[in-house]
Protein backbone atom coordinates (compact mmCIF):
# COMPACT_ATOMS: atom_id res chain seq x y z
CA UNK A 1 0.00 0.00 0.00
CA UNK A 2 1.42 3.37 -1.01
CA UNK A 3 2.02 6.05 1.60
CA UNK A 4 -0.64 8.73 1.38
CA UNK A 5 0.89 11.24 3.76
CA UNK A 6 0.90 14.82 2.48
CA UNK A 7 3.80 16.68 4.08
CA UNK A 8 2.94 20.29 4.84
CA UNK A 9 -0.80 19.61 4.72
CA UNK A 10 -3.57 18.40 6.97
CA UNK A 11 -4.08 14.63 6.91
CA UNK A 12 -6.72 12.33 8.38
CA UNK A 13 -4.85 9.26 9.64
CA UNK A 14 -5.74 6.18 11.65
CA UNK A 15 -4.15 5.42 15.00
CA UNK A 16 -1.95 2.35 14.59
CA UNK A 17 -0.60 1.91 18.10
CA UNK A 18 -0.27 3.78 21.35
CA UNK A 19 2.99 4.32 23.25
CA UNK A 20 3.93 6.15 26.44
CA UNK A 21 5.12 9.20 24.51
CA UNK A 22 2.23 9.46 22.04
CA UNK A 23 0.57 7.59 19.22
CA UNK A 24 1.86 6.20 15.97
CA UNK A 25 -0.44 6.94 13.04
CA UNK A 26 -0.68 4.74 9.95
CA UNK A 27 0.71 6.55 6.92
CA UNK A 28 0.42 3.62 4.54
CA UNK A 29 3.17 1.48 3.00
CA UNK A 30 4.38 0.58 6.48
CA UNK A 31 5.04 4.25 7.28
CA UNK A 32 4.28 5.40 10.81
CA UNK A 33 3.89 9.02 11.85
CA UNK A 34 4.41 9.97 15.47
CA UNK A 35 1.81 12.15 17.16
CA UNK A 36 3.59 13.24 20.38
CA UNK A 37 1.56 12.94 23.57
CA UNK A 38 1.53 16.70 24.15
CA UNK A 39 -0.56 17.13 21.00
CA UNK A 40 -3.17 14.50 21.88
CA UNK A 41 -6.21 16.48 22.95
CA UNK A 42 -8.64 13.59 23.57
CA UNK A 43 -8.38 9.87 24.41
CA UNK A 44 -7.39 7.75 21.40
CA UNK A 45 -7.46 4.05 20.66
CA UNK A 46 -6.15 1.97 17.74
CA UNK A 47 -8.37 2.43 14.68
CA UNK A 48 -9.48 5.95 15.59
CA UNK A 49 -9.08 8.59 12.92
CA UNK A 50 -7.47 11.91 13.80
CA UNK A 51 -6.94 15.05 11.71
CA UNK A 52 -3.37 16.26 12.01
CA UNK A 53 -0.88 18.55 10.33
CA UNK A 54 2.25 16.69 9.19
CA UNK A 55 5.73 18.19 8.88
CA UNK A 56 9.26 16.77 9.05
CA UNK A 57 11.66 17.06 11.98
CA UNK A 58 15.40 17.82 11.82
CA UNK A 59 16.06 14.19 10.84
CA UNK A 60 13.49 14.39 8.00
CA UNK A 61 11.07 12.09 9.82
CA UNK A 62 7.37 12.90 9.46
CA UNK A 63 5.79 14.23 12.67
CA UNK A 64 2.12 14.96 13.31
CA UNK A 65 0.58 17.73 15.39
CA UNK A 66 -2.92 18.88 16.23
CA UNK A 67 -1.66 22.47 16.22
CA UNK A 68 -2.62 24.74 13.35
CA UNK A 69 0.19 26.47 11.40
CA UNK A 70 -0.42 29.96 10.08
CA UNK A 71 -0.14 28.60 6.53
CA UNK A 72 0.09 25.17 4.91
CA UNK A 73 1.98 24.19 1.75
CA UNK A 74 0.48 26.04 -1.20
CA UNK A 75 -0.61 29.07 0.83
CA UNK A 76 0.63 32.64 1.29
CA UNK A 77 0.94 34.38 4.64
CA UNK A 78 2.64 37.21 6.49
CA UNK A 79 5.02 35.66 9.05
CA UNK A 80 7.49 37.08 11.56
CA UNK A 81 11.21 36.36 11.48
CA UNK A 82 12.29 34.68 14.73
CA UNK A 83 15.96 34.14 13.95
CA UNK A 84 18.60 34.24 11.22
CA UNK A 85 21.60 31.91 10.98
CA UNK A 86 23.93 30.45 8.36
CA UNK A 87 21.10 28.41 6.82
CA UNK A 88 18.68 31.30 6.33
CA UNK A 89 15.84 32.98 8.20
CA UNK A 90 13.48 31.10 10.48
CA UNK A 91 9.87 32.24 10.73
CA UNK A 92 7.22 31.85 13.41
CA UNK A 93 4.96 29.28 11.77
CA UNK A 94 2.51 28.91 14.65
CA UNK A 95 3.97 25.55 15.71
CA UNK A 96 5.69 25.09 19.07
CA UNK A 97 8.36 22.68 17.87
CA UNK A 98 8.96 23.86 14.31
CA UNK A 99 9.97 27.12 12.68
CA UNK A 100 9.77 27.68 8.93
CA UNK A 101 12.98 28.20 6.96
CA UNK A 102 13.41 30.81 4.24
CA UNK A 103 16.69 29.86 2.51
CA UNK A 104 18.92 32.78 1.51
CA UNK A 105 18.22 31.94 -2.14
CA UNK A 106 14.50 32.62 -1.55
CA UNK A 107 14.96 36.01 0.11
CA UNK A 108 14.42 39.25 -1.80
CA UNK A 109 16.56 41.18 0.64
CA UNK A 110 18.38 40.29 3.82
CA UNK A 111 15.91 39.41 6.56
CA UNK A 112 16.35 40.34 10.21
CA UNK A 113 14.76 39.24 13.44
CA UNK A 114 11.39 40.87 14.11
CA UNK A 115 10.56 41.61 10.46
CA UNK A 116 7.12 40.54 9.21
CA UNK A 117 7.24 39.44 5.58
CA UNK A 118 4.90 37.96 2.97
CA UNK A 119 5.92 34.43 2.00
CA UNK A 120 4.74 31.45 0.00
CA UNK A 121 4.86 28.10 1.82
CA UNK A 122 5.71 25.04 -0.26
CA UNK A 123 7.20 21.55 -0.23
CA UNK A 124 10.66 21.64 -1.78
CA UNK A 125 10.96 18.93 -4.43
CA UNK A 126 14.63 18.30 -3.74
CA UNK A 127 14.76 18.21 0.06
CA UNK A 128 11.13 17.12 0.64
CA UNK A 129 10.99 19.71 3.41
CA UNK A 130 8.45 22.47 3.86
CA UNK A 131 10.10 25.84 3.30
CA UNK A 132 9.05 29.39 2.48
CA UNK A 133 9.94 31.94 -0.20
CA UNK A 134 9.81 35.72 -0.11
CA UNK A 135 9.82 35.75 -3.93
CA UNK A 136 6.06 35.42 -3.94
CA UNK A 137 5.42 36.79 -7.44
CA UNK A 138 6.75 33.62 -9.09
CA UNK A 139 4.06 31.58 -7.33
CA UNK A 140 1.11 33.77 -8.37
CA UNK A 141 -0.75 33.68 -11.66
CA UNK A 142 0.42 30.28 -12.85
CA UNK A 143 -3.11 29.01 -13.52
CA UNK A 144 -5.93 30.53 -15.55
CA UNK A 145 -8.73 31.98 -13.39
CA UNK A 146 -12.23 30.82 -14.30
CA UNK A 147 -14.40 33.17 -12.24
CA UNK A 148 -17.72 34.73 -13.09
CA UNK A 149 -18.72 38.23 -12.04
CA UNK A 150 -19.90 38.32 -8.43
CA UNK A 151 -18.03 35.17 -7.39
CA UNK A 152 -16.88 35.38 -3.76
CA UNK A 153 -13.14 34.86 -3.11
CA UNK A 154 -10.54 35.23 -0.38
CA UNK A 155 -8.03 38.01 -1.02
CA UNK A 156 -4.75 38.47 0.88
CA UNK A 157 -3.67 42.12 0.76
CA UNK A 158 0.09 42.12 0.21
CA UNK A 159 1.08 45.43 -1.40
CA UNK A 160 -0.14 48.83 -2.52
CA UNK A 161 0.48 50.73 -5.75
CA UNK A 162 -0.65 53.98 -7.33
CA UNK A 163 -4.18 52.72 -8.13
CA UNK A 164 -5.02 50.45 -5.20
CA UNK A 165 -4.15 47.31 -3.30
CA UNK A 166 -2.48 44.25 -4.80
CA UNK A 167 -3.97 41.02 -3.50
CA UNK A 168 -3.53 37.28 -3.88
CA UNK A 169 -6.81 35.65 -4.83
CA UNK A 170 -7.52 32.20 -3.36
CA UNK A 171 -3.75 31.56 -3.01
CA UNK A 172 -3.49 31.42 -6.81
CA UNK A 173 -4.13 34.58 -8.80
CA UNK A 174 -3.15 38.24 -9.09
CA UNK A 175 -5.89 40.64 -8.07
CA UNK A 176 -6.40 44.31 -7.37
CA UNK A 177 -8.87 46.31 -5.31
CA UNK A 178 -9.00 49.88 -6.60
CA UNK A 179 -8.62 52.63 -4.04
CA UNK A 180 -11.29 54.81 -5.66
CA UNK A 181 -13.82 52.04 -4.94
CA UNK A 182 -12.99 51.95 -1.24
CA UNK A 183 -14.28 54.09 1.58
CA UNK A 184 -11.57 53.17 4.06
CA UNK A 185 -7.98 51.91 3.69
CA UNK A 186 -7.13 48.22 3.71
CA UNK A 187 -4.50 46.79 6.02
CA UNK A 188 -1.50 45.09 4.41
CA UNK A 189 -1.28 41.48 5.60
CA UNK A 190 -5.00 40.95 6.18
CA UNK A 191 -7.27 38.58 4.29
CA UNK A 192 -10.64 39.94 3.18
CA UNK A 193 -13.73 38.57 1.49
CA UNK A 194 -14.04 40.06 -1.98
CA UNK A 195 -16.12 39.66 -5.12
CA UNK A 196 -15.01 39.33 -8.71
CA UNK A 197 -15.76 42.41 -10.78
CA UNK A 198 -13.84 41.46 -13.92
CA UNK A 199 -11.21 38.97 -15.11
CA UNK A 200 -8.87 40.87 -17.42
CA UNK A 201 -7.23 39.47 -20.58
CA UNK A 202 -3.91 39.25 -18.70
CA UNK A 203 -5.69 36.97 -16.16
CA UNK A 204 -5.48 39.53 -13.37
CA UNK A 205 -8.70 40.02 -11.45
CA UNK A 206 -10.43 43.27 -10.55
CA UNK A 207 -12.22 42.89 -7.21
CA UNK A 208 -14.81 44.65 -5.12
CA UNK A 209 -15.40 44.38 -1.38
CA UNK A 210 -19.11 43.89 -1.99
CA UNK A 211 -21.22 41.71 -4.23
CA UNK A 212 -22.95 44.49 -6.14
CA UNK A 213 -25.24 47.43 -5.33
CA UNK A 214 -28.02 45.41 -3.66
CA UNK A 215 -25.63 43.46 -1.47
CA UNK A 216 -23.71 46.59 -0.48
CA UNK A 217 -26.84 48.55 0.42
CA UNK A 218 -28.29 45.64 2.40
CA UNK A 219 -25.12 45.42 4.49
CA UNK A 220 -25.15 49.18 5.03
CA UNK A 221 -28.80 49.08 6.13
CA UNK A 222 -27.91 46.48 8.76
CA UNK A 223 -25.02 48.67 9.92
CA UNK A 224 -27.36 51.63 10.30
CA UNK A 225 -29.79 49.55 12.38
CA UNK A 226 -26.94 48.36 14.60
CA UNK A 227 -25.75 51.93 15.11
CA UNK A 228 -29.24 53.17 16.01
CA UNK A 229 -29.76 50.31 18.44
CA UNK A 230 -26.66 51.42 20.34
CA UNK A 231 -27.57 55.11 20.47
CA UNK A 232 -29.60 56.77 23.26
CA UNK A 233 -33.25 56.78 22.21
CA UNK A 234 -32.32 54.97 18.99
CA UNK A 235 -31.52 58.34 17.39
CA UNK A 236 -28.59 59.42 15.21
CA UNK A 237 -28.08 62.98 13.88
CA UNK A 238 -27.58 62.13 10.22
CA UNK A 239 -29.94 62.31 7.23
CA UNK A 240 -29.86 62.10 3.45
CA UNK A 241 -29.28 65.87 3.53
CA UNK A 242 -26.07 65.55 5.52
CA UNK A 243 -22.75 66.22 3.82
CA UNK A 244 -20.96 63.36 2.00
CA UNK A 245 -18.03 63.86 4.38
CA UNK A 246 -20.20 63.39 7.49
CA UNK A 247 -21.82 60.28 6.02
CA UNK A 248 -18.48 58.78 5.01
CA UNK A 249 -17.04 59.48 8.49
CA UNK A 250 -19.99 57.79 10.19
CA UNK A 251 -20.56 54.75 7.97
CA UNK A 252 -17.61 54.58 5.53
CA UNK A 253 -19.99 54.77 2.57
CA UNK A 254 -21.10 57.13 -0.17
CA UNK A 255 -24.01 59.50 0.23
CA UNK A 256 -25.78 57.68 -2.61
CA UNK A 257 -25.61 54.33 -0.80
CA UNK A 258 -26.64 55.92 2.49
CA UNK A 259 -29.74 57.42 0.92
CA UNK A 260 -30.66 54.02 -0.56
CA UNK A 261 -30.10 52.28 2.79
CA UNK A 262 -32.20 54.61 4.92
CA UNK A 263 -34.85 54.74 2.19
CA UNK A 264 -35.09 50.96 2.36
CA UNK A 265 -35.32 51.03 6.16
CA UNK A 266 -38.00 53.73 6.03
CA UNK A 267 -40.10 51.75 3.55
CA UNK A 268 -39.80 48.72 5.81
CA UNK A 269 -40.99 50.93 8.69
CA UNK A 270 -37.87 50.23 10.72
CA UNK A 271 -36.85 53.89 11.05
CA UNK A 272 -38.37 57.33 10.89
CA UNK A 273 -36.61 60.20 9.12
CA UNK A 274 -36.61 63.65 10.70
CA UNK A 275 -35.20 67.02 9.68
CA UNK A 276 -32.04 66.54 11.77
CA UNK A 277 -31.63 62.79 12.07
CA UNK A 278 -33.00 59.27 11.86
CA UNK A 279 -34.67 57.27 14.62
CA UNK A 280 -35.20 53.58 15.23
CA UNK A 281 -38.84 52.44 15.36
CA UNK A 282 -39.20 50.51 18.62
CA UNK A 283 -42.94 49.84 18.74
Amino acid sequence: MKSHIKIGKYNTLKVGRLVDFGAYLDGGDGTEVLLPAKYITEPLKPGDEVRVFVYTDSDDRPVATTEHPYATAGEFAFLQVNDVNRYGAFLDWGLIAKELLVPFSEQRAKLARGMVVPVYVYLDDNTKRVVASCKIEKFIGNTIPYYKRGFKVKALVYDRNEVGYKVIVDNLHHGIIYENELYKPLVIGTTVDAYVKHVRPDCKIDLLLHGGDDHRVDELAEAVLDRLAGEPGGYYPLTDSSSPEAIKAAFACSKKDFKKAIGSLYRRRLITIHDDGIKLVTE
